[in-house]
This record gives structure tokens, C-alpha cells and sequence, in this order.
């Protein structure tokens, strides 16, 4: 396993994570194992939420935190956690947001559910246009100040939200967003836009979740047929997939799969390694659900992509810089 320095900060990452959204993964026993085998691997990152459990659905609400909490048991020092706030974890008008009371609240109650003293990056999990920034930053410098958290960062921000939570920050004399974490794959370029500027001038970390989007670019999908039997995509309406592997897609997918098989990669390995090869990504999530799904993932790490098969590559999917 390779490891970085987590952007400006001195702790070092794992440059893959795991991620504990288990979109994939009903078996609680089975998903420790994966976390356990992860960690046995290199892996130093664990990407958890306060709303993730299994299947990814809301009904199993923390269920991620408590595994997470089993499989750290007597390793506690040797892993990094990540958790987040502000998605919805309840009906009450309360219970989602960036408000002072709601990061309070739920602070605790992730710290009960993993069962340690401390988060190692706490990250608000989207923008709450209806709190001022003032108010989320001073909880979460309080958080910081009080041992409870090491860092803080932000997820699904646009640059510009990153920018002033930054300069909010400064202003307060308070501890800035140390980190990102947005999509970002051959599918969703998104970022390279403003955020990828943005990194470069303030040294931030940033964390690529989903960066086989969502499976599509992980060799399991053939372009031109339909998801096989058991697979994500498979038990959601024909729909939805048709939307995410559309025609433009579907040519990246073919491409992933030939350039992998002419290097002796695995198009999961070649798609992870694509994300990687990016200076402004410090890490990559892997969503694997399975043990045997991240052994492949690893061999992402540990060789350099050739620049030829990354001009391909840019090329194929330049309609997704958008």
C-alpha cells in the first residue's frame, strides 16, 4: 500500500480507502470481515457515515458505524474514521442540518455508535443553505478544540462553497475544511472545473467516492447488454440504468475494458488507477461490498499509469467534464 500525506496535514493516508456505503452488502458479519480484511491489506482509511448501513438504505440508519465499531476493536490506533453530518437520520425538524444543535447532537451519538473517543475527520455531508456558516464552523472548531474531532472536511460542495467556508474560517480564527469529498471517475469530471484550482492553491486533501461510479466502470457491466443477474443495476428499474450507461458512457466503459486487458488490468483496477494518477485526488474510496471485490480494487495501487493510456482515456471521456 502506498501512502500520502492527507493534503497540507501531516497525517498519512492510504492512498485507496474503504468505504462503508454498502450498496451491495446485506450481511453485517460479512461486511466486518471486509473491513477487517481492508485494514489487514494497508488499508488506513475507513469512510463511514452517520446515515450509511447496510444495502445503503435509510432504514438501517448508523448500522455502518457499529460495524465499523467491531471490526476496529483493539486497532482503534492504528486506523483513521471518518464519519459525517447534516443528511437527514430522522423526522423531526431537527434532525438534519448544520445547525449547531444537530453536529452536537450527532457527534455524540456517532462516538456511542463506534464506540471510541474521538473521530479522526468529521465531515458535513452537504451544504445547509439555511445555516450560516458562522454557526457550522464554530461547532466544528469547538469539536476540534474539545478532542472530540482531529479534523474537519466537507463533502458535495462546489468550489465556490468550499471557498467561503474557507474564508468564513479564517475570519473566526477558527480550523478550516482540511479536506473534500466529491465524485469524481471517468464518468463525472466534474471537479476538474473550479475545484480542482481551488485544491491546487489551498493544499487541501481530496477524497474520490465512487470513482467506479457506482460499478458501472468496474468490468461487471458488458456496453450494449443488460446488467447481469445479481448485480446493482439488475434490481433497479431497466430506467435507471439506461440513464447512467447511456451512449457516451457506454464508450467509456468499452474502452476501460480493452486499454485494461492490453496492460493486464482488471478495468477496475485501470478506472481506480485513472482517479489516482490525478495530483489534486489524495485518495480513492473503493465501495467494494466483498473481500474478494477489494483484492481487486488493490491492484489499482503500486504501478504508474502510462501516458499514452491516459490521453486515451481523457479523450474518451472529455464529454464528462461538465
Amino acid at each position: 500500500m502506498e501512502y500520502v500525506n492527507f493534503g497540507r496535514a501531516g497525517v498519512r493516508v492510504s492512498r485507496l480507502a474503504f468505504g462503508l456505503g454498502l450498496r451491495g452488502q446485506d450481511d453485517a458479519a460479512e461486511a466486518q470481515r471486509a473491513i477487517e480484511h481492508a485494514i489487514d491489506q494497508g488499508i488506513n482509511l475507513i469512510d463511514c457515515a452517520n446515515v450509511y448501513g447496510l444495502m445503503d438504505d435509510r432504514a438501517n440508519i448508523r448500522m455502518s458505524e457499529a460495524i465499523l465499531s467491531r471490526a476496529i476493536k483493539g486497532k482503534r490506533d492504528d486506523v483513521l474514521i471518518t464519519s459525517k453530518v447534516g443528511s437527514e437520520v430522522g423526522r423531526g425538524p431537527n434532525d438534519q442540518g448544520l445547525s449547531r444543535y444537530h453536529i452536537m447532537r450527532e457527534v455524540e451519538t456517532s462516538l456511542r455508535q463506534l464506540d471510541t473517543d474521538h473521530i479522526d475527520f468529521y465531515l458535513v455531508h452537504r451544504f445547509d443553505e439555511p445555516t450560516p456558516l458562522e454557526e457550522t464552523v464554530r461547532a466544528l472548531d469547538d469539536l476540534v478544540r474539545s478532542g472530540k474531532v482531529r479534523y474537519v472536511g466537507c463533502c458535495n460542495h462546489e468550489a465556490w462553497q468550499v471557498c467561503k467556508a474557507l474564508w468564513v474560517a479564517d475570519r473566526l480564527n477558527a480550523v478550516p475544511y482540511m479536506a473534500v469529498q466529491n465524485m469524481y471517475s471517468l464518468l463525472n469530471r466534474h471537479l476538474e472545473k473550479e475545484m480542482f484550482p481551488l485544491l491546487r492553491d489551498t493544499g487541501q486533501g481530496a477524497m474520490a467516492y465512487s470513482p467506479l461510479h457506482i460499478g458501472l466502470l468496474s468490468g461487471l457491466y458488458t456496453p450494449g447488454a443488460p446488467p447481469p443477474p445479481g448485480s446493482l443495476f439488475a434490481s433497479r428499474p431497466p430506467a435507471a440504468y439506461a440513464t447512467m450507461a447511456g451512449e457516451e458512457a457506454q464508450k467509456v466503459m468499452a474502452t476501460v475494458i480493452e486499454l485494461a486487458g492490453e496492460l493486464g488490468k482488471t478495468p477496475a483496477q485501470l478506472a481506480l488507477a485513472w482517479v489516482l494518477s490525478h495530483p489534486e485526488i489524495t485518495l480513492a474510496i473503493t465501495g467494494a461490498d466483498t473481500a474478494a471485490h477489494l483484492d481487486d480494487n488493490l491492484g489499482a495501487v503500486g504501478w504508474t499509469l502510462d501516458e499514452s493510456v491516459r490521453e486515451k482515456l481523457d479523450a474518451i471521456s472529455a464529454p464528462f467534464v461538465r
